[in-house]
């Protein structure tokens, strides 16, 4: 009989320790899941953003996209690029694709430009892309004249050098030109707009396109997709008599 007595005063002090164990562990849990919902959703949108090209700006899930056939040494691009950047951060709806179009008078500056932002998307990703469109623009000379070959490169690294050494961007740039020109693309700045839902299109004129126009090309792509609605509508109702011979 004295066993068992000496068995359960050895148990009671084990089951405390237990109890200590399980109290902490249910801490660490709390603490842990109160931090895993930020820390995946920042892994899930990194995981989840797709890297181009094609390169996006602005919100990636956005209704439309404004496709811009660009050359960076058309003057005209230049100038149009920060005006078209202010747009699209005031109008969430929509997003920005960068479609390369270097016109053949304004080599191999044009394509150099490409190259290079090319290079830094795929290296540093589409942050990276967008920052160096802007860069080419804000120090070369323009009509072909390119930049200063004595102006800094920012952030050259070895990875970014061993790209440019490369022939990796040449041919997405020259896919791209290509597809432009087959879509009739011939000059630049030239934007196309897209509603991502119906997949409906608009090419619009050559040339910088002002915000109101774009508002009219986006209500004018709305329109037309509530049109195809209703058709849609129409034509899967049953014809009536049909529906008269249908048992009752």
């Amino acid at each position: 009989m004295d066993r068992p007595r000496h068995s359960t005063h050895r148990i009671w002090p084990n089951i405390g320790l237990i109890l200590s164990a399980v109290v902490v562990f249910a801490a660490l849990l709390i603490s842990a899941l109160s931090l895993r919902g930020p820390r995946s959703q920042l892994v899930d949108e990194l995981v989840a953003e797709p890297m181009g090209p094609p390169w996006f700006y602005g919100h990636l899930d956005a209704r439309f996209t404004v496709v811009s056939y660009a050359d960076l040494e058309c003057p005209f691009c230049q100038a149009y690029f920060p005006v078209l950047r202010q747009w699209i951060d005031t109008h969430p709806e929509v997003n920005w694709q960068w479609h390369h179009l270097p016109l053949a008078f304004h080599e191999p500056a044009a394509t150099q430009g490409a190259r290079l932002a090319e290079c830094a998307g795929e290296v540093s990703g589409r942050t990276a892309f967008w920052q160096t469109i802007a860069w080419v623009y804000q120090h070369t000379r323009s009509d072909g004249q390119g930049v200063p070959s004595e102006t800094p490169i920012p952030g050259l690294t070895p990875e970014l050098q061993t790209c440019l050494d490369s022939t990796r961007p040449d041919a997405e740039i020259q896919a791209q030109a290509a597809e432009a020109v087959q879509a009739g693309v011939v000059a630049t700045p030239t934007l196309r707009l897209i509603d991502n839902h119906t997949g409906t299109d608009l090419l619009l004129p050559a040339g910088p396109v002002e915000g109101d126009a774009l508002i009219s090309a986006i209500d004018l792509l709305m329109a037309m997709a509530g049109e195809a609605a209703k058709e849609s509508v129409t034509t899967s109702e049953m014809p009536a008599d049909v529906v008269g011979d249908m048992p009752r």
